[in-house]
């Protein structure tokens, strides 16, 4: 065994190593030499990795499809906001274990400037944790504990820029022509604007534009906002330096590495500087870099794209790239189904996955640290008489509370008047018109909203994949409007989503007269349901089911000998769903055993109807 472990890693390196060569050497014009620093890198890297790591690493590689079981659920959170630091979170590590977590997201914890951090997007430092949350021994004793409680962790790697307060950003901006290579740097606007030509914006509205010129007149390449400058990663440099910030991060435990805004990392001339295929060459290469040095690690990816344009990112079975991606699409899909009550839309987003191959694994959520932007099929929609920007308004309208017998309560990101578009913030509970009903006094109204929220985490629960929770909706967290107070938050709505997270409320979760311990303990059941039954492992066969009403969706899981029946009330009235044939059941939620020619669905109600054998 010894001697297994002492080569281990020349075993990984060899099995690899023609076709890294290939890809590296067809990127970087045979630069054998950049090559030969990224192996020894690799090996450095490996070395020192600790030997609870590679502990690890070597069970995962015995068990490669750990991460697509039954039992796992994820959690984000943002560290100053969950517990004010990695000491707190550290001190919190219980009640991740109590709310059935086993996987967190830590939101970006990366030294970044406090002004123009975008959330922490925009690092200066791949290897400081921000000094106000920690320092990098807090997140390796972090990771360590929640190793030996059985949770992963997952970071956000920022690949595609740093902030221009990065150390290879001050030194270009001082004239070092090296420094200088690793960004996109021009001395006059001629091939900037032409990139302009083909390349979209990100944020023509707060951030126009995709350069900005500096003080002394250089050009800086910026797709996302001035201060963060885009890696040119035609340069090898940058591509070793970036892999070496990803390894020191799996060495300080990190289990999961977020590729953050992975489709824009290559730009070249005349094309929109997306998806080209250079980036999936890359993606590639980090894939095998992690099977090499630190094989537990996983990658997942952030592709907010539209369906055709995220798959690809899974690579093919022979040349996988990402481990995991965002079911982004899904997300919208489902909140637009909660406005209208016509699941039609969500069942073809349904039918759309189910064609995947089911070694897919997504990570599947309500809500998130971002905002909602509404990316749907307006093409189908189109057919069914729904044009795009009526819709839109319709749905921002329904969601900010101004539609007419809207209870949801949420507020517009990055409004377009011009373009009449806008996106949506807001937490799940508010969303679900918990807040409306709590500022009300109405119970009626509280336990209906209460009532759609958990149906929703059970059709979350239902898709195939890892489930994630955003920190505070497992107790049904509200908005949070201090935001407005706040001169560096004020301009930005995602705020009103990123609110501290409440103790004192969240002590309620143990009170099952509140609606956050209904919640709490709906969540809690649901999980262990899941975790009991393998119907729900990421590789069970679904489809969707024409239930014949436009308020029910309906989806049909198997694996092995089990089968199993979801269907969901997307309404505020009882639903009747016709089976055709006498269904043989147990309800999963009750355990009571049924033999039904129909199922009755209560106001936003579910069932999980498991046929008896």
């Amino acid at each position: 065994m010894a001697e297994n472990k002492a080569n281990e890693f020349d075993r990984r390196l060899k099995a690899r190593y023609d076709e890294l060569k290939w890809l590296y050497c067809e990127l970087y014009n045979n630069d054998e030499k950049g090559l030969d620093y990224l192996c020894r890198l690799l090996r450095q890297y490996y070395d020192e990795r600790s030997e609870s790591l590679k502990a690890i690493d070597r069970d995962r590689e015995k068990h490669p499809d750990w991460y697509r079981s039954n039992d796992i659920v994820g959690m984000m959170l943002y560290v100053d906001n969950f517990a004010g630091n990695l000491k707190g979170v550290i001190k919190k590590i219980d009640y991740f274990t109590e709310s059935g977590v086993n996987y967190i997201h830590l939101m970006p914890l990366l030294a970044s400037p406090k002004e123009h951090s975008d959330g922490g997007y925009a690092v200066a430092d791949f290897r400081r944790v921000q000094p106000e949350l920690g320092t990098m021994d807090d997140l390796r004793k972090l990771t360590d504990l929640c190793h030996s409680r059985g949770i992963s962790c997952c970071l956000d790697f920022v690949m595609n820029h740093t902030s221009d307060e990065h150390e290879w950003a001050v030194a270009a901006r001082k004239g070092d022509a090296s420094a200088k290579s690793r960004y996109f740097f021009y001395d006059s606007w001629d091939v900037p604007s032409q990139f302009e030509r083909t390349v979209p914006q990100v944020f023509p509205t707060t951030a126009p534009g995709n350069f900005t010129q500096l003080e002394n007149g250089d050009i800086v390449m910026t797709t996302f906002y001035p201060y963060q400058w885009d890696l040119n990663y035609a340069n090898p440099m940058v591509f070793n330096d970036m892999t070496e910030n990803l390894l020191y991060l799996a060495n300080a435990g990190i289990d999961v590495i977020r590729l953050d805004a992975v489709p824009y990392i290559w730009k070249e001339l005349g094309t929109p500087c997306r998806n080209l295929p250079q980036v999936h060459n890359i993606v590639r290469m980090m894939r095998m870099i992690c099977e090499i040095a630190c094989p537990s690690v996983l990658l997942l990816g952030e592709v907010v794209m539209e369906p055709s344009k995220v798959v690809p990112y899974f690579g093919t079975t022979e040349k996988p790239e990402c481990h995991m991606l965002y079911n982004v699409t899904t997300m919208a899909s489902t909140w637009n189904t909660v406005a209208t009550r016509d699941v039609n839309l969500l069942r073809r987003q349904m039918e759309k996955l189910a064609e995947l191959p089911k070694n897919y694994v997504f990570l599947n959520y309500l809500r998130c640290h971002d905002d909602i932007g509404w990316g749907l099929d307006y093409d189908w929609l189109s057919e069914h008489l729904m044009e795009q920007i009526p819709h839109k308004r319709y749905l921002n309208d329904y969601f900010t509370g101004k539609y007419p017998g809207s209870v949801s309560r949420g507020e517009l990101y990055n409004e377009d008047q011009i373009l009449q578009d806008a996106r949506l913030c807001g937490t799940t509970a508010s969303l679900c018109g918990i807040e409306a009903a709590v500022y009300d006094d109405d119970d009626d109204a509280l336990r209906l909203a209460v009532d759609a929220d958990v149906m929703l985490h059970a059709y979350m629960f239902t898709q195939s994949g890892i489930p994630v929770i955003y920190s505070g909706d497992e107790v049904g967290q509200l908005n949070d409007y201090k935001y407005h107070a706040d001169i560096n938050k004020k301009f930005d709505s995602r705020y009103l989503h990123r609110g501290k997270f409440d103790w004192r409320l969240a002590e309620k979760r143990k009170d099952p007269e509140s609606y956050q311990g209904r919640i709490f303990s709906a969540l809690r059941t649901l999980e262990n349901i899941r975790a009991a039954n393998e119907v729900f492992k990421a590789g069970a066969a679904f489809d969707p089911v024409d239930t014949g009403s436009p308020n029910v969706l309906g989806i049909r899981r198997s694996f092995g000998k089990q089968k199993l029946l979801a269907l969901f009330n997307f309404c505020e009235q009882v639903r009747t769903v016709q089976l055709g044939q006498p269904l043989s059941y147990t309800d999963l939620l009750t355990g009571e055993k049924h033999t039904e020619h129909s199922v009755c669905l209560s106001p936003y109600g579910f069932v999980w109807a498991l046929e008896n054998a």
